[in-house]
């Protein structure tokens, strides 16, 4: 009986709650939203629209009803459960494992698989696919800064463009190949990364993201007034294509399909991209999960709990601080080296600041220091963006509200439970719940 009168007064709370978020909506929606000015051949007249400012009304009641009923007393109740003292679960690491595999086979056989189902729309999706496994790509580059050091950086695009344009300069200055370029992009972003990571060491917080904000800023103004060594806003182009061990793309009697016996298709250059940065994809995920299970990882995820510990423990947060800041901008001048070659022309329009939300709002979505999670979260945020495309300017509306109820309902991002790199005796899991917003290994 206490318990559905409880449960009685939750739901008129509720009620009212939402009542009064309802009638301040239709408040401020009635000027906002209720009256328009148009202009007509007398002049200008007010147009009033009160279906809208009935629905901005109705759909705040219901949402702020849904929250109260739903989420904020949910959220109550689980920092009730998590307050009691729990067994922790042991894990199935298997599951994780075989799901990622089973991700790998489908994108290492999507080329072969697209001709047959979808022929009409293969190069789109190959597309499509190239440029997910780009951004999968600099996620997991800046999860190494945010999610296992725990550094917030906004600047992350500034590596991105600094390999982009490094490639671009030595191919075109000094006409060196793309594998002989690769390399030196990535030296050169980690140089950047440094040069990054001394002026913070001794911040944190939103002072960090501010700093890192401007140094991404500072690159992209320095590439648009720079006109005599980066063409300005005119941008670089010619950039040259990357061949297959010296056989070009092209009709030719010395190129690739000419030298295979095959008939010359434009798809062949594609397939060879989308192969070529699924294999860099890979090979930053193999060494990312090679480092966070030495000794610098887990000074990485040491310092992203607490520094005054780490410091404590004899750690030098120094190095670990650059070695985070300088590996993660190496992958990003990787993935920025095989953007310019791919797209053979590079601006610095191609390196905004909204470049740099998108691919932390990736990391942060997918869970902070989850690999799989990245994975998930581009394929949601830049294949949803396809998706949505034929909705034009309520585009941007849907991806917004899909954005908010994921940090709503999923605020440790969509891969919250963790399985520590190091345990004692028993590898357990270990829930988000029981450890600080954004952190838990």
């Amino acid at each position: 009986m206490a318990a559905a009168t409880g449960g009685g007064g939750a739901v008129g709370a509720a009620l009212r709650d939402a009542s009064i978020a309802g009638l301040i909506a239709l408040g401020l929606s009635i000027f906002m939203i209720g009256l328009r000015t148009e202009a007509t051949a007398g002049g200008l007249t007010i147009a009033t629209r009160w279906p809208a400012v009935a629905l901005v009304g109705v759909v705040v009641f219901g949402g702020r009803l849904l929250m109260n009923l739903f989420v904020w007393q949910s959220a109550q109740r689980a920092t009730a459960r998590a307050a009691r003292p729990a067994k922790a679960t042991r894990s199935v690491p298997w599951l994780g494992k075989a799901f990622g595999i089973a991700m790998l086979a489908l994108a290492v056989a999507l080329p072969v698989l697209l001709p047959q189902l979808m022929p009409d729309k293969n190069r789109y999706v190959l597309d499509l696919g190239i440029l997910v496994l780009t951004y999968v790509m600099l996620g997991w580059g800046l999860n190494i800064v945010v999610g296992l050091a725990g550094l917030l950086d906004l600047g992350y695009v500034a590596f991105y463009a600094v390999g982009a344009y490094s490639y671009a300069l030595l191919a075109l200055n000094f006409d060196l190949s793309f594998w002989a370029c690769l390399p030196l992009a990535g030296l050169l972003a980690a140089t950047w990364g440094v040069v990054l990571g001394f002026p913070v060491l001794r911040l944190r917080g939103d002072y960090l993201a501010i700093v890192t904000l401007a140094f991404g800023e500072i690159i992209r103004v320095v590439l648009l007034n720079w006109f005599t060594v980066t063409g300005g806003p005119d941008g670089l182009s010619r950039i040259p294509r990357p061949s297959f061990f010296g056989l070009e793309f092209d009709r030719s009697d010395a190129g690739f399909a000419a030298f295979f016996g095959l008939e010359f298709s434009p798809m062949h250059r594609i397939v060879f991209l989308y192969y070529l940065i699924l294999a860099l994809a890979m090979l930053t995920f193999v060494v990312t999960n090679r480092l966070r299970r030495l000794p610098v990882g887990r000074a990485w995820e040491a310092l992203r709990e607490d520094e005054i510990a780490c410091r404590s423990l004899g750690l030098n947060t120094t190095t670990t601080k650059l070695s985070a800041f300088s590996i993660g901008a190496m992958f990003g001048g990787f993935a920025g080296a095989f953007f310019a070659t791919r797209q053979g022309f590079i601006s610095p329009e191609s390196f905004t600041f909204i470049e740099s939300a998108v691919i932390l709002a990736i990391v942060v979505l997918g869970g902070l220091g989850s690999q799989i999670g990245v994975v998930i979260a581009a394929l949601v945020m830049i294949g949803g963006f396809e998706v949505f495309r034929n909705l034009e300017e309520y585009r941007m509306l849907v991806f917004g509200v899909s954005m908010v109820l994921i940090m709503i309902w999923k605020p440790r991002g969509l891969i919250s439970r963790r399985v520590p790199t190091v345990f004692l005796k028993e590898r357990k899991a270990i829930d988000a719940s029981m450890v600080a917003q954004g952190e838990g290994h």
